[in-house]
């Protein structure tokens, strides 16, 4: 731990694994703010990222068009979803909510192991981030460095789609007051549409991009569902800024914790989660007043 190099090496991981995080959590927290639907199969559709992923690119031989392509079968699969079941959904209770989307989670499991079997599956990296850069004192691989410049280049992108345009201000008006936004003329039910695919899209896009770090494996979006859900209720619901900041604090309490004292690092974050639930419910930046 005196070494400044082990340091550097944890921060820059758990830089990396807090931006896997926000692309996972920033979907889902824009869907519980305006859609109000508790969305537990959202880890599910992490997973098919990386199990369609790894096939696209077993099948073409590239990395990239599997990254491409992934994004967009996940957006098709959750298009599916929200037409056939969860628009009909969307006014039950959290309860049922809940019930049926767990449903999913058990659907989508059966389903990867039917067409990809229950064994993890490797995604290699693309030769030109294949090596490793020098980053001060420590060799960092290239393809971790790719997925910390990809999170930030979506969070700016989201940041200005939801700061500077004028469907980011219909977004944030729909979260603020449904009722008012739909007086005012804006089409509620198509704006939910359009967020909630581009929320899968993202799982989708996390699900790729981590297959090459941990595998496709059937048991990752119930393992990633479990952390998207502490960021989102940590960061607050329906809040982009929100997203950032509860994904950054659990991945360092993550990190830093399992470098440090891993005896405990897997109760770190359930204590930081009642913390926050005792002293600050609504979140550290929820999107309402």
């Amino acid at each position: 731990m005196g070494d400044p190099a082990f340091w550097i090496l944890q921060t820059l991981n758990a830089v990396q694994f807090s931006l896997l995080l926000f692309l996972m959590s920033v979907g889902l927290t824009v869907i519980f703010g305006l859609l109000h639907f508790v969305n537990l199969a959202h880890g599910s559709l992490y997973m098919m990222g990386a199990f369609v992923g790894v096939s696209i690119a077993t099948t073409t031989g590239s990395y990239w068009i599997a990254f491409a392509l992934a994004p967009v079968v996940v957006m098709a699969i959750g298009a599916a979803l929200y037409l056939g079941l969860i628009r009909r959904q969307r006014r039950s209770s959290p309860m049922n909510q809940v019930l049926i989307t767990f449903g999913l989670v058990f659907i989508f499991l059966d389903v990867a192991r039917i067409f990809w079997g229950d064994i993890a599956l490797g995604l290699e990296v693309p030769a030109a981030l294949a090596g490793s850069v020098h980053i001060l004192s420590v060799d960092y691989p290239a393809y971790r460095l790719f997925t910390i410049g990809l999170g930030l280049i979506v969070l700016i992108a989201l940041t200005y789609v939801l700061d500077g345009t004028g469907i980011g201000a219909m977004i944030r008006a729909s979260v603020e007051n449904e009722t008012m936004a739909a007086a005012i003329g804006i089409n509620a039910e198509r704006l939910f549409f359009v967020i909630f695919c581009i929320g899968c899209a993202l799982a989708g896009l996390a699900g790729v991009v981590a297959a090459p770090i941990f595998s496709a494996a059937t048991g990752m979006g119930i393992a990633m569902l479990v952390p998207t859900l502490i960021v989102v209720v940590i960061g607050g619901l329906g809040s982009l800024k929100g997203a950032i900041a509860g994904a950054f604090t659990v991945g360092f309490v993550e990190t830093f914790g399992a470098a440090i004292i891993p005896d405990f690092a897997s109760v770190l974050v359930y204590v930081l989660l009642a913390a926050i639930l005792i002293f600050r419910p609504s979140g550290l930046i929820p999107a309402r007043g």
